[in-house]
């Protein structure tokens, strides 16, 4: 019986399989790739980098197509990538599964990349991806791993950069499609609607994402484990949608859950600084205080990585900057100098 495998699905992939399968191979002892109808070299890239490739009728249902790959493996362990992700760090947390298997599903960090042209992107999540033999996946999209007692994070950090604009362009119809079939079944599932509302906000569609995010935060349990960025990325389409009224209201039920968050505190910050620029009259007294102390509350906070969906730089040098560029526009040049000394140097660190 084989340890551990590598199992992925793909279509057209040609421009990323290759980086996904030579990240994987030096720590699986399998790698197996099931195309789901490519027309481009998908299936002869994957070939050549060493994986066992088959073929599998796209049927709209991502569960049916994982569920059948995961049928190819007689592995212990599973370790389930997309051709738009890599293997980028902690990969010697997979030489610490137990030969024999478990009853775990092993959770990874999954970090995105950020676009390079506007600087926005960025963020980490954490997902099941590492399978005991014998778990399988329910969900025509965005779906989820069943069957395992429990769930443990592992060390492994997986790179992505499938919401970078030439990318998400390829998958988004198709998926929000789905999405919306998924919602016919289910109209009351808050976590389809979480993710409906990411694909109208990075499709940069702002009234579209704040009616998703308000459904979501509507039915979402308040101990939701994608509670996080589901609070921070709605407050964002709130303002983006101009409903500064419903994002305030928002801030206000949430701030006391997210005291040890910089990404809550930093999108606390934008909020109110639009809330000065709709109205100039209150800024002094009524939102320019708000958004300074927000952004400081960021820096005493300090990077939280642990917190799903948090953006590297929001406790660091993203917040120093902002601060900056606000003393500077208040004329406070000293202050201005101090901060932008700082966000240059957590930037060097990394922070």
């Amino acid at each position: 019986m084989t340890r551990l495998a590598l199992v992925m699905i793909a279509k057209d992939e040609a421009r990323g399989i290759g980086r996904a399968l030579e990240s994987a191979r030096a720590h699986v002892d399998r790698m197996i790739v099931l195309d789901t109808g490519s027309s481009d070299a998908t299936r002869e890239i994957a070939a050549a980098a060493g994986a066992e490739v088959g073929g599998f009728a796209w049927a709209d249902d991502f569960a049916a197509a994982r569920n059948a790959a995961l049928a190819l493996s007689d592995a212990a362990w599973n370790l389930v990538l997309d051709a738009d992700e890599w293997i980028a760090g902690g990969a010697a947390a997979l030489k610490t599964l137990p030969a024999a298997g478990g009853d775990a599903i092993g959770v990874v960090r999954l970090e995105n990349a950020v676009d390079p042209s506007t600087g926005e992107g960025g963020g980490a999540v954490w997902l099941p991806r590492v399978l005991p033999r014998g778990v399988r996946y329910e969900g025509r999209v965005h779906e989820q791993p069943v069957g395992a007692a429990r769930q443990q994070r592992l060390g492994l950090v997986l790179g992505h950069d499938g919401y970078l604009p030439e990318n998400l362009a390829r998958k988004a119809d198709r998926n929000e499609q789905l999405l919306m079939a998924e919602l016919q079944a289910a109209p009351d599932d808050a976590y389809l609607w979480f993710q409906l509302a990411k694909e109208h906000q990075v499709r940069a569609r702002p009234p579209q994402a704040a009616i998703c995010f308000a459904e979501a935060l509507r039915l979402a349990p308040p101990d939701a484990p994608y509670r996080h960025p589901l609070v921070v990325r709605g407050l964002n389409a709130l303002k983006a949608a101009g409903r500064l009224d419903d994002a305030l209201a928002l801030a206000g039920a949430e701030i006391g859950n997210w005291q040890g968050s910089p990404d809550f505190f930093f999108a606390l910050g934008d909020l109110y600084l639009e809330c000065a620029s709709q109205a100039p009259d209150r800024a002094a007294t009524d939102f320019l205080p708000i958004v300074e102390s927000a952004w400081k509350r960021c820096l005493e906070i300090g990077e939280q990585p642990g917190l799903e969906g948090a953006v590297a730089g929001r406790g660091g040098h993203m917040a120093a900057h902002n601060l900056a560029v606000f003393y500077e526009t208040l004329g406070q040049p000293t202050e201005a100098a101090r901060y932008q000394a700082l966000a240059r140097k957590l930037a060097r660190r990394g922070r």
